[in-house]
């Protein structure tokens, strides 16, 4: 298998992975169903091509075949907050509930101040084809990823881990959680009913840090 850094030519390849694995697996997305039938979808796919131009994502590769990726991006200072405010101008609700709910937890932990750092490697989306799962090929970009940000220079590294494989996962590899965010607590303020209807076994949001140095 070849792991190597994403670049410009191997966006279509990783988006067309993504579109069969996590835009229609990963737990909030199936709440709202925000990809059915592995559809594409424009304001995501940009998403993870803006994070891949940060240089800093990795894709395994056998045979010709995607098996895995891992988009991770680096998270400035008023990053949440800017994205906050764009997100009020788009027209896509089911879009805009996931990542509403993402940011403002990110923005109110004030994560800058919180290690004083200017900027932290985010690992943003962890997808393996599931021809490949089971055998430890998500744990493997995970851990090539922490050290592609340690040897880049970043001391802290952060994920919103929504899934109880990916808590587990990165609790295996040294994260440590922030703050835990029950979906069922987590109410529309007009319906008072749970914004996220979340699959099994899948319970919590979390939201994880690793520092990188010692």
């Amino acid at each position: 298998m070849e792991f190597r850094i994403i670049t410009e030519e191997d966006h279509e390849l990783a988006i067309q992975h993504l579109r069969s694995t996590f835009f229609i697996d990963e737990p909030l997305n199936k709440a709202v169903q925000l990809c059915p039938n592995g559809e594409g979808h424009q304001e995501l796919e940009k998403q993870c091509v803006d994070t891949m131009r940060d240089g800093y994502s990795i894709i395994a590769i056998e045979n010709g075949i995607v098996l895995g990726v891992s988009l991770n991006g680096v998270l400035h200072p008023g990053d949440t907050t800017k994205a906050l405010a764009k997100l009020k101008l788009l027209n896509d609700h089911k879009f805009s509930k996931i990542f509403t709910m993402l940011y403002s937890i990110t923005d109110d932990l004030e994560l800058f101040k919180k290690y004083d750092v200017e900027k932290i490697f985010e690992c943003r989306i962890m997808s393996v084809d599931s021809r490949a799962r089971g055998k430890g090929l998500a744990t493997d970009l995970f851990r090539r990823a922490i050290q592609l940000a340690k040897d880049n220079g970043f001391k802290i590294m952060k994920g919103d881990a929504t899934g109880a494989y990916s808590q587990k996962m990165a609790e295996g590899l040294g994260f440590g959680t922030l703050i835990e965010l029950n979906y069922k607590d987590y109410l529309d303020p007009g319906t008072g009913l749970p914004v996220f209807e979340v699959p099994t076994p899948h319970e919590t949001l979390k939201i994880m840090t690793k520092r990188l140095t010692d």
